[in-house]
């Protein structure tokens, strides 16, 4: 099984999880944010929904995501856009699109404002 963690990290701590990979360390699939609201910006409740529908599915056309969610072709063509943009999906040879995973995980931590 591939899974993904989408976080919140810091610059610093993404340049040290590229580093190690490049020195052959094993890190897993990552897809970082800067920011909690960064995050939400990109992952809003429909573009979460089309993730689920997506999650082990293999590529797929729009259509037939938005098939699969049961949304306008139109809608699901700009999430889609926004989240091949922002690198959460990827777009195969063949034009379809995919989320190479079978699970993700969400890892963040919220504190006390100060």
């Amino acid at each position: 099984m591939t899974t993904v963690t989408l976080s919140v990290t810091a610059r610093e701590d993404v340049t040290r999880r590229a580093l190690a990979a490049f020195e052959g360390q094993a890190r897993g699939a990552h897809i970082s944010f800067a920011s909690v609201e960064l995050l939400w910006q990109t992952l809003t409740r429909k573009r979460w929904e089309l993730l689920k529908a997506m999650t082990g599915q293999g590529a797929m056309t729009i259509r037939a995501v938005a098939r699969r969610v049961e949304r306008d072709v139109k809608a699901v063509h700009g999430d889609v856009h926004a989240l091949l943009d922002a690198g959460v999906l990827d777009r195969t040879a063949d034009g379809k699109v995919i989320f190479p995973f079978d699970a993700v995980h969400v890892d963040f931590m919220l504190t006390a404002a100060a």
